[in-house]
C-alpha cells in the first residue's frame, strides 16, 4: 500500500508527481486547507504538524516533501531521480533541494496574506510588497540556477519535482516575462508526461479566485 496524504496543488504536488514519474499512482488521500481532518489524532500520528504531505510507504509514514522525495530517490536508486554521495551533482543537487522550500514559503506568505486574511484581520501591505520582492528575488536566482533542460547538467531530477509546486503558484504573484530562460524551464516541465499525468489526477486548481494577485497600491 502507498498512500498520499494530500491538498491538491500544494506541496503535495510534488510527491504525487514524482511518484507518477516512477510509474506509481498512490492512493490519494484529499484534504482541505484548514479543515478537520487535519487536525484528526489519526493524521496528527502521521505530520505532527497537521501538514502536508505524508506518504505511507514501504510499512512506514513520511512527511515533509523534500523528505519523501529523497527517500523515494534513495529507496528506488534505480530510477536515477536522487544524486547520491559522490555525484558531481550532489551539492547543487543538495542546494536546489533546500532552495525550493526558501521559495516556498515565500508563496505561503503570500497565500495567507491574500487569501486567508479576512476582516477583522487586515492584510499587511507593507509585508506583501517585500514578500513579493523576495518571491521576485528568488525567481531570478532559479534562472541562474538552471544549467539546460533543468537545473542539474546531468538532466532531471527530484529537484525538479520540487519546483512544480513552486513554478505552479509563483506566477499568481510575480510574472514570468522577465526570465525566458526560466518560462522554458517551466514549459519543459509540464510538457514531461508524468507531470501532466499528475496533473489529470489533481484536475483543475480552485485555490485561487484570481489569475494574478496584485501587491497593493498603498504598500
Amino acid at each position: 500500500m502507498i498512500r498520499l496524504h494530500h491538498v491538491p496543488w500544494g506541496r503535495s504536488f510534488r510527491v504525487l508527481w514524482l511518484l507518477q514519474e516512477m510509474g506509481i499512482t498512490p492512493e490519494v488521500l484529499r484534504y482541505q486547507i484548514g479543515s478537520r481532518g487535519m487536525r484528526a489524532p489519526e493524521f496528527l500520528e502521521r505530520s505532527p504538524a497537521g501538514r502536508i504531505p505524508a506518504l505511507e510507504i514501504d510499512g512506514i509514514t513520511v512527511f515533509e516533501s523534500a523528505a519523501i522525495l529523497q527517500y523515494l530517490c534513495e529507496s528506488r536508486p534505480a530510477f536515477g531521480f536522487g544524486r547520491p554521495p559522490g555525484h558531481p551533482d550532489r551539492v547543487a543537487y543538495l542546494e536546489a533541494m533546500g532552495f525550493a522550500e526558501t521559495m516556498a514559503s515565500l508563496i505561503e506568505q503570500l497565500n495567507l496574506n491574500h487569501l486567508f486574511l479576512r476582516p477583522p484581520a487586515k492584510p499587511s501591505a507593507t509585508v506583501i510588497k517585500l514578500n513579493t520582492l523576495r518571491l521576485a528575488d528568488t525567481l531570478r536566482a532559479l534562472d541562474g540556477m538552471i544549467a539546460d533542460e533543468y537545473i542539474l547538467p546531468s538532466g532531471f531530477s527530484a529537484a525538479d519535482a520540487m519546483m512544480g509546486f513552486n513554478l505552479f503558484a509563483a506566477p499568481f504573484y510575480v510574472r514570468l516575462d522577465s526570465w525566458p530562460k526560466l518560462q522554458a524551464y517551466w514549459a519543459r516541465l509540464q510538457a514531461r508526461p508524468a507531470f501532466q499525468a499528475a496533473a489529470a489526477i489533481e484536475g483543475p486548481q480552485v485555490f485561487y479566485a484570481r489569475d494574478f494577485y496584485e501587491v497593493p497600491t498603498d504598500a
